[in-house]
């Protein structure tokens, strides 16, 4: 056989050796061996592992498909997760200052979706193998968070009851402060026997909230969270951090960034992740494209004490962004876009007078490619942070700070 010397990581987490050959697990610095099928290595041995290797903490980790990176130190995936912001950014002209990374404890993820499918003995759940649709059961799972262990017995309960013969169940599990909040799809349509058995499954389980491809069978409890303390109830498969470590660290970031405005525009708010907490210090104006999370913004910040004004629109950021006329005024802008990126949008921020944007992205390609926009209409990219929420993924998160250079 011949062997490969890896040179890199590729940003799925494979290493990557001359050619290129990409070898699954392997890290930068080893020496493996292998049958080549065209561009990827089976049978593969490692003959020299590099000083990043590591055991496994997981047991499930080889056939799970839920982390992909528990066998390299978390010194050195922290300084990959860097490289590869650095990296988009250079292709773009770019550099900064990186602020050390913040890495989510294990077993503290607070949202997933797992697959569940019935069996010939009953169900089975947990997440995709690697590269694969069999699913692997995670018993010791050590990347999410003990509460929302529960949710694998009610999935497969959810299975018996309401999955197709042929289809796996969706089952989008998220912590709450009253307990889970569970939204199924993929599911059999709904029929009288059907909603009985879901709704006695809520009971038994001490569910919050159960849906059903997106219609809510039960609510026993509000399913509550909490940004900063202000209390929300957002729609069922809202859109999260998925670590209340994670949220808390980009959350600092952006009231450091906005410090002294009184008045921001915060961009894609969701329900308020920012918006609630700002509004402190500031009066905010939200936009979202979802009306259901924009509504429970609005009703959270109502009920809440000690805010200033916060007002919402329900906008489509990508169809029709804000004008560099609306955008007249704030003191500080917050965007949180989706992996897209938000390019329509931040041409108008560039063409704004706004002075400081915090800018939190989970794709660094999108963000160096708006990044760019932005330093060449005035801003200076002043610092950025890598928060690492997807801990042993290839996910990178990040929060950034860009002001208007005086000069």
């Amino acid at each position: 056989m011949t062997e490969y010397t890896i040179r890199r990581l590729g940003h799925l987490g494979d290493g990557v050796a001359d050619g290129p050959v990409f070898v699954a697990g392997a890290l930068p610095g080893e020496v493996v061996t292998g049958t080549a099928e065209g561009e990827r290595l089976r049978d593969i041995r490692i003959v020299k592992s590099s000083s990043d290797r590591v055991s496994p903490p997981c047991r499930h980790f080889k056939s799970c498909g839920g982390c992909q990176m528990q066998h390299m130190a978390d010194v050195a995936l922290a300084d990959w997760k860097t490289d590869i912001v650095r990296t988009a950014l250079q292709a773009q002209g770019l550099d900064t200052e990186f602020l050390p990374t913040h890495t989510s404890p294990p077993n503290t993820r607070r949202r997933t979706t797992f697959a569940a499918r019935r069996t010939k003995k009953g169900a089975m759940a947990g997440f995709y193998g690697r590269q694969s649709d069999a699913i692997i059961e995670i018993p010791d799972c050590h990347l999410l968070h003990p509460r929302l262990m529960a949710a694998l017995p009610l999935a497969e309960a959810l299975a018996v009851a309401g999955a197709s013969r042929k289809t796996p169940l969706r089952v989008a599990a998220t912590l709450t402060e009253p307990g889970l909040d569970i939204a199924v799809t993929e599911g059999k349509p709904l029929d009288g026997p059907l909603r009985m058995a879901l709704a006695e499954l809520c009971q038994t389980h001490d569910l919050a909230r159960l849906s059903w491809d997106g219609e809510t069978i039960a609510t026993r409890l509000p399913p509550e969270q909490r940004f900063d303390g202000i209390p929300v109830t957002p729609p069922a498969g809202a859109f999260l951090q998925a670590t209340k470590d994670g949220e808390e660290a980009l959350r600092t970031d952006v009231l450091n960034i906005v410090k002294g405005a009184t008045s921001v525009i915060d961009l894609f708010a969701g329900c308020g992740t920012f918006s609630l907490p700002v509004a402190r210090k500031a009066a905010v104006h939200a936009v979202e494209g979802d009306r259901a999370m924009t509504s429970a913004l609005d009703s959270a910040w109502r009920h809440a004490q000690g805010l200033k004004k916060v007002t919402s629109e329900t906008r489509d950021l990508f169809r029709q962004p804000l004008q560099a006329d609306e955008l007249s005024g704030f003191g500080a802008a917050i965007i949180d876009p989706p992996r897209a990126g938000a390019e329509a949008q931040i041409a108008q921020i560039a063409q704004s007078d706004i002075p400081v944007v915090a800018h939190v992205s989970c794709n660094p390609v999108t963000f160096a490619r708006d990044a760019a926009t932005l330093v060449r209409h005035g801003y200076k990219l002043t610092h950025l942070r890598v928060i690492d929420q997807f801990r042993w993924s290839v996910h990178v998160e990040l929060v950034a700070e860009f002001r208007r250079d005086a000069s």
